[in-house]
């Protein structure tokens, strides 16, 4: 029927109804093994469906799927459904705007990507934007803030509802940009004030096109509700049951969803049992179902701070899903004996079912392990000692096996936690330490998502694995070359291996520049994506790897745990039905998967600069010690370390003229013997910040004897949070490099 379909749509335009009568059917089921293939051409980008519900055939030269613009707005690029890209110019964009689904017709190349133009928007993909009203006499413009989006909305008077001028408002499309019209909107709400911190949140979810927390589709929630709140008995029965067993949950102090509970033991011969169970989400979330669609349109769920936009209605991922201590819950577990070199030598997977015992916390779990725990904290959870030194005793092991074969452990992830004063304005911000429980049940997960990757690796099956490519040569090349300059020799084979860089860590570790060879590390490595296709991940050192151990945030997860019980109920295999099926449809939800985590994490980041910016603007022109992180020709970015605080020192603003050493990666000055490059440290202060856009500006700074300017008036009578990181001491740019030729 595939052949006759495509047929039928080479000469002519059709919408389902005159397939069904082309094609002469009449059963229930032979429509809907139409509506079915229909689906399935579309998916595979040969077929696409206009705004009149007419389906055409698209011919070779030409790709459907969503635009994607960079971030200043002047190029765009399309993915078509075999994961190529096309790249498009924002003069042959034809009035797409980011994320619209459209239809591109190649025409040439550009770079080395083939280049074509719009020729259709086949959906516009977002009606709402939102954006700073700007008032033109009568009527008005919405100039929007996500720089993605490169053109501004008229608004008509009867459309302004009472938004003023500079306010940031919501808006709705009412008609799309016709010729060299601009597209027309209505103000839907006025957010307020730029410098309100309660739009932060709205401008966040508008940019990236996100729901509001709890807001899910009504079909989705009723389902939702629908579920029991208990387990049934026979479900029970079907399962291997670990109620008896110590098992609990080790989670930050404000997590309110626990995919997984861990349990713990040693065998006479030396051997670890270590036990990952994880909530069997697939139990509550059958394929197809309205909350399957749900949850595969959101992806992931978006952490915000303070904020969590669920990839599943709460009454799921807070409670039925949610491995709650003292409630019985539904598990898919994975039992693991573990050498003293830290090999798997036997595993189990199992439909289980488990009570957690205990909702521990890393910070509890470190007190105990460190043994400064307070005499209320050890009553509560002191009897679960022994299991804790277990834990940490294989958590060694199983760091020094990774690290014996090459996976790079020295990078550790920074983060920070925001304080907020009662206005809901940032008070402060804070590193969050990372303790001895959170590198353990790092640890176990990784063997337990290596374990699941290698049963479907092994027998060649569909799956999804979490992929990490080799970096771009390039990009190593830069790091090298900083890594020379800071006096470590290194030789970087033809074939990179994860261990050289690991090495490089270690040597360096005692290095000033430490921190600032862990960030240029960072960025040299490429980012890991799901993929259908395992190529290993490079920074684990991983021959396999997938994302088992978090379903009730994650989408691939879920698609884990689903393949892993047909495996198991067929008896570890697949029908050749099913390998079809799951060939077929795995790359699609692979793509869409990661696209949806990029979207997440770039919502993440927006939102945590903006509080930065707003932070940073109750202390201009305060000086803080700066490490530079990046050199470019237009300027140095740096960023305050402690806090993690990024901004671009501008090129105009260095007292002296220099030139970029593109070579080696740094600024080098013409006059004097002054060299700017990545992990110097210097004064700067934050001069000019925009906190819708997250954007920091600094500038050196030079003591002076005296400066009775307003500003400095302001600053003295504030706290100094860079003058501690300083140490009082004088910081002159291009002083260190200035002494560090002479020794040369």
């Amino acid at each position: 029927m595939k052949e006759q379909i495509l047929n039928l749509l080479t000469y002519r335009y059709l919408i389902q109804k005159e397939i069904y009568e082309q094609l002469k059917l009449k059963s229930s089921q032979e429509k809907k093994e139409l509506r079915e293939l229909l689906q399935e051409l579309l998916q595979q980008g040969l077929i696409y469906k206009d705004s009149k519900n007419r389906y055409h055939i698209i011919d070779k030269n030409m790709v459907a799927g969503a635009i994607a613009f960079t971030k200043s707005g002047s190029m765009a690029f399309v993915q078509g459904p075999d994961l190529k890209e096309v790249a498009v110019s924002v003069e042959d964009a034809n009035g797409a705007i980011h994320r619209d689904k459209v239809l591109v017709e190649i025409t040439g190349r550009w770079r080395d990507l083939p280049s074509g133009r719009v020729i259709r928007i086949i959906e516009r993909q977002t009606k709402k934007f939102v954006g700073t009203f700007e008032n033109k006499g009568i009527f008005g413009f919405v100039v929007p803030l996500d720089q993605k989006i490169n053109t501004d909305f008229y608004i008509s008077p009867e459309d302004i509802n009472g938004a003023k001028p500079g306010e940031i408002v919501e808006i709705e499309i009412i008609k799309w940009a016709e010729k060299s019209k601009n597209p027309q909107a209505k103000i839907i709400s006025i957010l307020g004030n730029r410098n309100n911190p309660k739009i932060d949140l709205p401008i966040v979810l508008s940019k990236h096109a996100l729901p509001a927390p709890g807001e899910f589709p009504k079909d989705v929630l009723q389902q939702a509700k629908s579920i029991p709140d208990f387990i049934d008995a026979d479900e029970v029965h079907t399962r291997k049951d670990f109620r008896k067993e110590i098992i609990f949950t080790i989670d930050g102090d404000d997590a309110k969803d626990f995919d997984d509970a861990v349990q713990i033991d040693k065998l006479p011969n030396g051997n670890f049992i270590l036990g990952v169970h994880i909530a069997d989400v697939s139990h509550y979330v059958p394929e197809g179902t309205e909350l399957d669609k749900e949850a595969f349109e959101r992806g992931t769920s978006v952490y915000l701070i303070d904020t969590v936009i669920p990839m599943l209605p709460h009454e799921l991922s807070d409670w039925m899903c949610s491995l709650v201590e003292k409630q019985d819950r539904l598990t898919m577990s994975l039992i693991m004996e573990i050498d003293k070199t830290g090999t798997v030598i036997d595993y189990s997977v199992y439909n289980g079912i488990i009570n957690s015992v205990k909702r521990l916390t890393y910070s509890k779990v470190n007190k105990i392990l460190n043994k400064s725990a307070d005499p209320e904290l050890v009553d509560d959870i002191g009897w679960l000692e022994p299991k804790f030194i277990l834990m940490n005793e294989l958590m060694e092991i199983l760091r020094n096996n990774r690290k014996e074969r090459g996976a790079i452990t020295a990078i550790e992830g920074a983060e920070v936690y925001f304080e907020f004063d009662d206005q809901g304005r940032v008070k402060d911000i804070i590193p969050r330490e990372r303790g001895i429980s959170e590198v353990i049940i790092e640890e176990f997960m990784i063997k337990a998502n290596e374990t699941i990757a290698s049963i479907f690796d092994n027998q060649g099956l569909p799956f999804i694995y979490r992929v990490h490519e080799t970096p771009d040569p390039e990009m190593i090349v830069q790091f090298r070359n900083y890594v020379d300059a800071a006096g470590v020799k290194i030789k970087m084979p033809k074939k990179l291996h994860p261990k050289v860089l690991e090495e490089v860590l270690e040597k360096t570790k005692d290095s000033p520049l430490y921190e600032s060879i862990q960030r240029l590390l960072v960025r040299s490595l490429k980012r890991a994506v799901y993929s259908d296709v395992n190529i290993g991940h490079f920074g684990l050192a991983s021959e396999s790897y997938t994302h088992f151990t978090s379903p009730i945030r994650r989408y691939p997860d879920l698609i884990v745990h689903r393949l892993l019980k047909r495996f198991i109920e067929n008896k570890y295999s697949f029908s050749k039905k099913e390998i079809e099926k799951y060939s077929k449809i795995l790359p699609t939800i692979a793509n869409h998967s990661s696209k949806r985590e990029r979207i997440a994490n770039e919502a993440e980041w927006d939102l945590d600069d903006m509080k930065k910016a707003e932070y940073i603007s109750n202390y201009l022109n305060v000086p803080f010690e700066v490490v530079v992180t990046s050199v470019t020709k237009f300027g140095i970015f740096v960023e305050i370390p402690k806090k993690m605080i990024n901004g671009l020192i501008h090129i105009s603003q260095l007292k002296e003229y220099y030139r970029y050493d593109e070579k080696n990666n740094r600024l080098v000055s013409e006059n004097s013997a002054s060299i700017i490059s990545i992990g110097d440290k210097m004064a700067a202060v934050a001069v000019k910040t925009d906190k819708l856009t997250g954007q920091i500006d600094f500038m050196p700074y030079e003591e002076k004897k005296k400066n009775n300017s307003p500003t400095e008036k302001l600053n003295k009578n504030k706290k100094n949070p860079g003058k501690k990181d300083m140490q009082r001491k004088k910081i002159k740019m291009g002083d260190k490099n200035k002494k560090s030729k002479k020794r040369k």
